[in-house]
């Protein structure tokens, strides 16, 4: 395994080597013939390096000779990298006194002499004689030649195996759409099986294959293993010999074949299966179809893969992923193979191992029958616990282990080899963070980026996106998966994270109480959990790390805010500075009230999180960092101010500064930091402080923004030349003092400010004065936009037309003094309006008086309405909203309630509050209609006095509804007695 990150990592020593800059840089002080030596000296690394990536490793004596070769270009990755920050600090300091002499003193702090050559030719060579020395010890070990072709995946079979277990639902689902005519463009449809590496794709696939009823409605049968290689010429050959029965017959070329397996197909319903398909070449996949468009009407191409682009190509946008099996087949599974039957109850002592077994399989068929055939016929309890509690569970162990891993974890190990070089060290990356932990795809892509695993130097798009469509790529085959509960992050299978720790081998180390016997020199990445109090004791062990790159500390679960965690001091102020090589440094959610001063001394530094702590403050030698990419203060709330030294973070890409209420300016200068797409805060200043233009020079801005003090801008010229409308902005908030204001120039500004249509899911407008919105607000060219917040806009005497918004969810409209009226404001049209919202609230409208519509379908998705101190609001006129479930009245006329009856008579939770003049009669008239009501709370009504006219009727009712839950306010518990 380490040979595959050794060789990604000299693939970007490589191309820092060829940057046009750096070389630039290195000729300047001399040392430019050094650095094109170790650049021929590499190259023949890089050989070695791709032959062993090609071959299973088993002699230990080559995986120590890797991982040596490995610690060797991270070193000199880190000399280079020394290099590249001092030609920052003489192009950031060009009245420094800077010199080569200077360079000349940094670079022996890691080496002994300036010499990169001098200094890594000597260990090069060594390397390379034990490599000569291997090979004439082990002939045959490290062979030169052509990456060998994976043939196992060529001896699968259509034959049906005879131990099929479950699938039931999965089976029924596929055969209806066999048997059935789906309405399909061309005479045939494909029926994909998509899913990880041993969940049982091509075991269903052949039980499809094989079925009595499948048989007989097709004429022609085929199957094909495709694996990773994607020939068309053999897999049309497979196909033709087995619809024609003519294995001997050869042909010219491609299009001779596939002539003739057109006129075998002709007319006839066929069935082919193609097993087990990577490609993803839309191209070929036309190519290799050809023929089939002459087959009947009807005919069925079943493809199973691990990958979805192919098919997201051919139009799959919604792929249904076979899950694993459920506990009782899985164990049903693994009883038959380890056991010859199907269940425990000849040996009912081993279920329960059996059972934890399964879960360690994470119930996948083919990691099962690996263990199940492990244990075959073996009965006796010792070998079983011996399998359960094997330390390669716990994936401490490498070398000699890894025939075990592969025996253990086929399906895994299976999908793990076929990954690039690129992927299978972002993989290993992700052993840092401990089982169940959720991931935040963009957090993980920042982590990514600042350990130079992006780094492209010919890349047509950003390192960022670059990182997205990696973790796509590894979500698409299984490597992740999208959490169940928390709907933006992801979680990896404990199988997927035992697989990581395991390749990620002597580089990476995660905080599992053992550090402190370990010889910590070796790792490179560590990280730790952010445990209630860490102490010093802990992490003192870690000064010998002095080739640390990364220190993380890490959480398991939803972290809830009242969670207080606390770090040792002396951590910060004798730790950091023994460790100068890192890159990333994450200290989050530590109750710290201080940076030291040394965390200026971390050039390297790429990646600093110092979310949710105590800082007041960052050191004016911030500055220094000249590498650092990402900066992230959310959350720091005592925060007041930035160093002026800020401006010289040239490579700064991501401030996230997102509630820091006590940070009030920013640095002046801010907009020449070009690098800059994330800078979640701007706070518009007078008097040469920060000014709305400077947005203008930062041109790759994107995600969320939140604009402050936009009163003071003094033209709307500032405003079009911030040119908003041209950076990917998806959550927008606008933000006016909540005072007086010029209205002209308000909506002028607030008109220039239109973000792009194509991008914006979020948008909250406050305290703006001027009398009406601009057009753009409500465009249902905003077709992703999700959420609308428009609050203390009191000088609005009407609504923006956001009826016509098609993915709106969630509208809140909050202390709007002037709107007295609200009819044709939010739609203007007789067609379906607000066709997606869920959720609608009113708030402090303190004028507003008549709601009506005039739109025969409207608010068709409405779960939730909200109406919250509106006391002048009499007349609702409403049509039925069928999908009511919570209704929500405070603060207002009994009328409201009154007019929502109809309207709201699906809803299920009614909540009411400080109704004036809702009185027994009003009530008894209410309630009668709220027929699905099963939870009721009432607050602040007291001119109620009975919830129903009699006991007779109060017991009928609460009979009727025994679930029912009724909340009372204080000055409501009178009515408790009507419910008694």
């Amino acid at each position: 395994m380490a040979e595959a990150a050794a060789a990604a990592l000299v693939k970007v020593i490589f191309e820092k080597l060829a940057d046009e800059a750096f070389k630039k840089y290195a000729r300047s002080q001399n040392i430019h013939s050094e650095l094109k030596q170790l650049g021929s000296t590499l190259s023949q690394i890089q050989a070695l390096l791709n032959d062993a990536s090609h071959k299973e490793i088993t002699d230990e004596s080559v995986r120590l000779w890797l991982n040596s070769l490995q610690h060797l270009a991270y070193d000199i990755d880190d000399v280079l990298d020394e290099v590249a920050t001092e030609a920052m600090h003489r192009e950031l300091t060009p009245e420094s006194e800077a010199s080569t002499s200077m360079v000349r003193k940094l670079i022996p702090t890691c080496c002994t002499n300036f010499s990169l050559s001098h200094r890594l030719t000597p260990k090069l060579d060594s390397i390379t004689t034990k490599l000569q020395h291997l090979e004439k010890q082990n002939p045959g070990l490290i062979v030169k030649g052509e990456k060998p072709k994976n043939n196992n995946r060529g001896n699968e079979t259509s034959l049906l195996e005879s131990d099929v277990i479950g699938r039931e639902i999965e089976k029924e689902k596929l055969l209806n759409k066999l048997l059935q005519d789906e309405p399909s463009k061309e005479n045939f449809s494909v029926l994909p099986i998509v899913g990880m590496g041993g969940v049982g794709k091509t075991t269903l696939a052949r039980f499809l294959y094989n079925d009595t009823q499948v048989k007989g409605r097709f004429e022609l049968h085929a199957w094909v293993c495709v694996s990773d290689d994607f020939d068309i010429s053999k897999i049309t050959k497979t196909i033709f010999q087995a619809v024609s029965n003519e294995n001997n017959k050869e042909f010219a070329d491609l299009n001779q074949l596939q002539v003739a397996l057109k006129e075998k197909l002709k007319d006839k319903r066929f069935l082919l299966v193609l097993d087990d398909v990577w490609h993803e070449n839309f191209n070929d996949w036309e190519n290799l179809v050809l023929p089939f468009h002459s087959g009947a009407r009807g005919s069925k191409v079943i493809m199973t893969s691990r990958k979805e682009q192919l098919l997201k190509m051919l139009g799959f946008d919604n792929l249904d992923h076979l899950e694993t099996l459920s506990s009782e087949d899985a164990l049903s599974l693994f009883a038959l193979h380890a056991l010859g039957v199907d269940n425990f109850d000849s040996h009912p002592t081993l279920r329960p191992k059996g059972e934890r077994i399964v879960e360690k399989c994470g119930r996948l068929p083919l990691a099962l029958k690996a263990i199940g055939r492990l244990l075959r016929a073996k009965t006796d309890e010792e070998k079983w616990d011996e399998v359960l509690n094997s330390k390669i569970w716990d994936s401490k162990s490498v070398g000699d282990l890894s025939a075990d891993w592969k025996v253990i974890f086929p399906a895994l190990m299976l999908s793990y080899h076929e990954l690039s070089a690129n992927l299978k060290r972002l993989f290993a990356y992700c052993s840092l963070f401990p089982k169940d932990f959720l991931f935040d795809k963009k957090e993980l892509v920042l982590l990514w980026l600042a350990e130079g695993f992006l780094y492209k130097s010919n890349a047509a798009n950003s390192p960022e996106r670059l990182g997205y469509e990696y973790f796509e790529e590894l979500l698409s085959r299984s490597f992740f998966q999208q959490s169940p509960n928390e709907e933006p992050l992801f979680v990896m299978h404990d199988l997927m994270n035992d697989l990581a720790t395991f390749v990620a081998g002597e580089f990476f180390s995660r905080d599992d109480n053992r550090m402190a016997t370990e010889d910590l020199a070796r790792y490179r990445h560590m990280s730790f959990i952010r445990d209630e109090y860490v102490a010093y004791h802990k992490f003192e062990a870690f000064k010998r790390a002095k080739g640390l790159r990364t220190l993380l500390a890490v959480y398991v679960g939803v972290e809830q805010w009242w969670d207080t965690f606390y770090l040792s001091s002396k951590i910060l102020v004798d730790l950091l500075p023994e460790l100068p090589l890192l890159r990333v440094l994450s200290l989050s959610r530590f109750s710290i009230s201080e940076v030291p001063n040394s965390i200026g001394s971390l050039k390297h530094l790429r990646y600093l999180n110092l979310s949710k702590t105590d800082i007041k403050e960052l050191p004016d030698n911030v500055g220094n960092l000249y590498n650092l990419e990402t900066l992230i203060v959310f959350g720091c709330k005592s925060l007041t101010q930035l160093p002026k030294s800020f401006l010289k973070l040239k490579k700064l890409r991501h401030f996230d500064m997102r509630d820091t209420p006590c940070l009030k300016k920013l640095p002046l200068g801010i907009g020449e930091l070009k690098s800059l797409q994330t800078l979640t805060k701007i706070m518009i200043e007078e008097h040469g402080g920060f000014a709305l233009t400077e947005l203008k020079g930062l041109k790759d801005l994107h995600g969320e923004i939140s604009i402050k003090g936009l009163n003071k801008v003094q033209s709307s010229m500032h405003a079009r030349e911030a040119k908003l409308s041209l950076k990917g902005i998806n959550k927008l908030k606008l933000k006016w003092n909540d005072g007086s204001g010029r209205e002209t120039i308000e909506k002028e500004v607030l008109s220039e400010l239109m973000p792009c249509s194509d991008k914006l899911k979020m948008l909250e407008v406050k305290y703006y004065k001027g009398t009406e919105f601009p057009n753009w607000v409500g465009d249902p060219s905003f077709h992703q936009l999700v959420h609308v917040l428009l609050r203390g806009c009191r000088k609005c005497t009407s609504l923006p037309l956001l009826g016509r918004l098609p993915s709106l969810k969630e509208l809140l409209i909050q202390g709007m003094d002037d709107v007295k009226i609200i009819s044709l404001e939010l739609s203007r049209s007789t067609d379906v309006t607000f066709p997606s919202l869920e959720i609608l609230r009113f708030e402090d409208m303190s004028s507003w008086k008549v709601w009506s519509t005039n739109s025969e379908v409207m608010f068709p998705r409405l779960r939730e309405l909200r109406i919250i101190k509106c006391p002048n609001l009499s007349d609702v006129s409403l049509e039925a909203l069928p999908s009511l479930r919570v209704l929500k009245i405070e603060g207002c006329g009994e009328s409201v309630l009154r007019s929502l009856v109809k309207a709201a008579s699906s809803t299920t939770k009614l909540e009411i509050g400080s109704i004036l003049g809702l009185t027994d009669e009003v009530w008894r008239g209410v309630i009668v209609n709220f027929g699905a009501v099963e939870e009721l709370c009432i607050q602040k009504c007291d001119e109620i006095r009975y919830l129903w006219e009699s006991d007779a009727e109060a017991s009928k009712v609460l009979e009727r509804k025994r679930r029912t839950r009724i909340t009372l306010g204080a000055i409501s518990y009178h009515l408790l007695r009507s419910c008694i």
